[in-house]
């Protein structure tokens, strides 16, 4: 049972736990080619710039062979943090140029990213990542000092203590008066390594309203995330990509990803 609440941990359920310590070897724009090769599903956020506190989600997908992404429907609109995007801590090399995300700093982490286990209110839903149910007693680490930090606990477990100044409840139904936001989502692998006070407890989630900006998560409406649950599928590794256009457009043929529409998110 312990292991379903440690859903921030480096990037175990997508099978590339190998892949993340090529990524931190590397410099400057490259993404390495091992990981790239082994995604086949590619969910991608682009947003009008670093401040933007909305964008677009485009989902792509290729064939076994690796060969080009193919784009899946139309976009569907999302939100990010409420100061917009900085670097986070993913599976791409450290960028130097551009803000860096930090705990509290309302910014969504830009960069690219495993996906970890999904979370819900109900016993199950459909979707092909691992998925873990919450109850009253599951919370999300988000204090920099304890040793539990950035990772999804349950206090039956770990103790009452240990989740005392945490403001993450994983059933927020329950505990900030019916919020819905955490009905359905799934974990964002920025900080695999729960280096303390480098953001935690980052999600995709639905939205408390259409466009409203979150603490860092990336939300988006219902609709939207019940196909995007159904269509990932931890087997084809995916990946989130998520960045300002400007960068997308700079580091897209390095990291070997598809040109946009030509439309601003």
């Amino acid at each position: 049972m312990a292991s379903l609440f440690r859903l921030l941990r480096a990037a175990v359920s997508c099978g590339l736990m190998g892949l993340a310590g090529v990524a931190t070897a590397q410099s400057g724009a490259s993404a390495p080619p091992e990981l790239l090769h082994a995604s086949g599903q590619l969910m991608l956020v682009v947003t009008a710039d670093w401040d933007a506190t909305d964008g677009q989600m485009q989902l792509f997908q290729r064939a076994d062979d690796g060969k080009d992404w193919t784009a899946l429907g139309a976009p569907d609109r999302i939100a990010v943090g409420r100061t917009g995007l900085a670097w986070g801590a993913g599976l791409h090399a450290a960028q130097a140029q551009g803000p860096q995300k930090k705990e509290g700093d309302g910014k969504a982490p830009a960069g690219i990213f495993t996906l970890g286990e999904a979370f819900g209110y109900t016993e199950r839903v459909k979707t092909g990542l691992h998925y873990a149910p919450m109850s009253a007693t599951n919370y999300c680490i988000d204090v920099p000092g304890s040793p539990l930090y950035n990772q999804i606990v349950d206090s039956r477990e770990v103790g009452d203590a240990a989740v005392k100044e945490s403001t993450e409840p994983m059933r927020r139904d329950i505990h900030a008066q019916g919020d819905q936001r955490y009905k359905e989502g799934f974990v964002i692998q920025h900080n695999a390594n729960n280096v303390p006070g480098a953001g935690s407890c980052i999600f995709a989630h639905l939205w408390k309203a259409p466009g409203e900006a979150t603490a860092g998560c990336t939300a988006m409406a219902e609709p939207s995330m019940n196909r995007l649950l159904a269509w990932l599928d931890a087997r084809k590794q995916p990946l989130l990509v998520q960045l300002p256009r400007a960068e997308y457009e700079r580091l897209r043929q390095s990291w070997k990803l598809p040109a946009l529409d030509g439309a601003a998110p």
